[in-house]
């Protein structure tokens, strides 16, 4: 197809004037009819790939998209619409009328793109839904968050899997698997679930290089949060807990500090999840506490923090919930408080639901390595999925940003912790080891006399979380083997026995004690992302923003990202052809929006001539 062509449609329905790395080979695929599985980052724009090439296929029809949440279909479908774009989705959200209004515009060839679940394709009464597909002229079929599909994936939903059967009822149809998280694993099993023939393969990178990477021992749960907070005031942030119960309580203890916080998990009344989200969304409410029940689909932009208050159950499951920070390429940072009681506990919680399978205990293991580790945040997620880091470092985690600290002498504090292990008999856990080394009297050390060890005692001085750091760092090292199992214990490997006898070069770092008060260092992408915006400007456009989203009844994302926002307040354009110029505004929204932002921009400037004579006086 004619570049001009699509480089006309990317600006005037998305406002940009370049495309993002393997959108345009994504469309190409669609529009050449052959199958894909686009696996691009979160905020990589995954779904400019599906949604443009129902606009400029020069023979029209219908594309169709599949996606497992209704909320998701909304926003996207509202994004669209505000765009000038000729879209719907059938789902139970909609009333009797508006279901009979979609169905209207779709047997009149109105509509360009299509979403729908699932269920709504393959379960009750799908067979009635896809003899009508035909009549509309389905064109393509895009399955979003196609990682629900395999069984090796985070989220597998197993009425996903049915969605093989559309290649029977559609065999001339090319079909799209589009997700932002899979391993090599995941995506051939999506090829062989979704049956695709000889599909285009496109992998973008995995790095989000906007993102910051931060991982501390959890000593103090609250205090850690709050100072994370701290350098986001006013800013949106998502917080996870592993446990319902914690996510209440958090929650409740940040809206009692003054924050607008609502907590999101499955056990919940279904309108209470609904409002809450709702609220998120539309920037009602700045901090969502929740579960893992809590994220697929969420498409609020300027998300600029994600605390973890534990460690997730994989670093699929971190790489897909961090990933919720920065949408809009702005800068983020994403935190990690874990201790290694977590793991434990979701070993604890898989093997009560029948879940502890050996591939959920490496995906434990992986994530145990992550967070006990000590070279680059980025490197180890992007080299995890397979792909290489070319950078030497990405200034933008806490390894490569200095906030380590190098412990002095660390292969005699190895020692003392592999001596110690050797002494126990290599038959117990963590906790056991570090309650020698510390030099606690319990009930199990005096009865197995470990009290009269040379070892007892020797690092009484360190505190629990930095012993339980360096532990992690021996085991992430491979000086010492965690055993699987309800009891793991601790043992020696071959590399860890060379280093009790002096044979190996080691480091082991601990994390900084924060001094009161003090500020974390920031983003490194902040000046660069705020370089020429007038930040007043900047506020009265984002309260512009929220007006426009009430009275419209959207989130304020669907109106403009902060992206944009921020490029007006650079720019600050004063005619309908400069807002032409600002990234993510096409000719529909300059029309649409035009007038109210240009009046809120003359309003801003003759706010600020009127108040320069007084500062002058002053």
């Amino acid at each position: 197809m004619d570049d001009s062509v699509l480089y006309d449609a990317l600006a005037r329905y998305w406002g940009y004037r370049e495309f993002r790395p393997l959108q345009r080979a994504a469309i190409e695929a669609n529009l050449n009819g052959r199958d894909s599985v686009v696996v691009l980052p979160t905020g990589g724009g995954k779904s400019l790939c599906f949604q443009m090439p129902a606009l400029v296929r020069p023979a029209g029809g219908l594309g169709l998209v599949v996606s497992p949440l209704v909320s998701l279909m909304k926003d996207q479908v509202d994004g669209l619409v505000a765009s000038g774009v000729a879209a719907a989705a059938l789902n139970s959200s909609l009333t009797p009328d508006e279901r009979r209004a979609v169905y209207a515009d779709l047997d009149a060839g109105r509509c360009r793109l299509l979403y729908v679940t699932p269920e709504r394709l393959v379960g009750e009464g799908g067979d009635a839904f896809r003899a009508r597909l035909h009549t509309w002229g389905v064109r393509f079929m895009a399955v979003d968050e196609a990682h629900c599909i395999s069984q090796w994936g985070h989220e597998f939903r197993p009425e996903f899997r049915r969605l093989g059967r559309l290649r029977d009822d559609f065999p001339e149809l090319a079909i799209h698997a589009f997700t932002a998280t899979a391993t090599r694993q995941v995506r051939d099993d999506i090829v062989t679930q979704l049956a695709l023939r000889d599909p285009a393969v496109l992998v973008g990178s995995f790095d989000r290089p906007n993102l910051v990477y931060r991982v501390r021992a959890r000593t103090g749960l609250k205090d850690q949060i709050r100072r994370v907070l701290d350098q986001h005031p006013g800013e949106a942030g998502i917080i996870y807990c592993i446990s319902r119960r914690e996510v209440e309580s958090v929650a409740s203890w940040l809206d009692e500090l003054g924050h607008r916080a609502l907590p999101y998990h499955a056990g919940l009344p279904d309108e209470m999840r609904r409002r809450n989200q709702e609220a998120f969304l539309e920037e009602r409410a700045d901090v969502m506490v929740a579960t893992v029940a809590f994220g697929m689909g969420i498409d609020r932009s300027n998300i600029r923090y994600v605390i973890h208050a534990g460690a997730p159950r994989s670093l699929e499951h971190y790489q897909q919930e961090s990933g919720r920070a920065g949408r809009d390429g702005l800068e983020a940072e994403c935190v990690l408080l874990y201790s290694g009681a977590d793991f434990a506990k979701w070993r604890q919680m898989l093997e009560q639901s029948g879940e502890l399978s050996e591939n959920a205990r490496r995906l434990l293991r992986d994530m145990e390595r992550y967070a006990a580790g000590t070279r680059c945040r980025h490197r180890v997620l992007v080299e995890y999925f397979g792909q290489t880091y070319e950078r030497a470092a990405c200034d933008a985690c806490d390894w490569c940003l200095k906030e380590l600290q190098r412990v002095d002498d660390p292969l005699t504090v190895a020692q003392k912790i592999l001596s110690t292990v050797v002494r126990i008999g290599q038959s117990w856990g963590v906790g056991h080891v570090i309650d020698v080394l510390r030099g606690r009297v319990t009930d199990q050390i005096t009865t197995r006399r470990h009290q009269e060890l040379s070892t007892f005692g020797l690092l009484a001085d360190v505190p629990i979380t930095e012993l339980r750091g360096y532990l992690d760092q021996l085991t992430e090292q491979q000086l010492l083997l965690r055993t699987d199992g309800p009891y793991p214990v601790l043992q020696l490997t071959d590399d860890g026995v060379a280093a009790l006898k002096g044979l190996a070069t080691i480091e082991l770092y601990r994390q900084p004690r924060p001094a009161p008060g003090g500020r974390a260092r920031r983003v490194p992408g902040d000046p660069a992302a705020w370089d020429g915006v007038d930040r007043g400007l900047f506020e009265a456009l984002r309260q512009c923003r929220t007006e426009v989203a009430q009275a419209r009844g959207v989130p304020p994302y669907v109106v403009f990202h902060d992206n944009t926002l921020r490029d007006l307040a650079r720019r600050r354009p004063t005619t309908t052809a400069e807002l032409l110029d600002v990234y993510g505004i096409g000719a529909r929204k300059a029309e649409d929006l035009g007038p109210i932002i240009l009046e809120v921009i003359r309003d801003y400037h003759g706010e600020q001539d009127l108040a320069e004579p007084d500062e002058a006086d002053g």
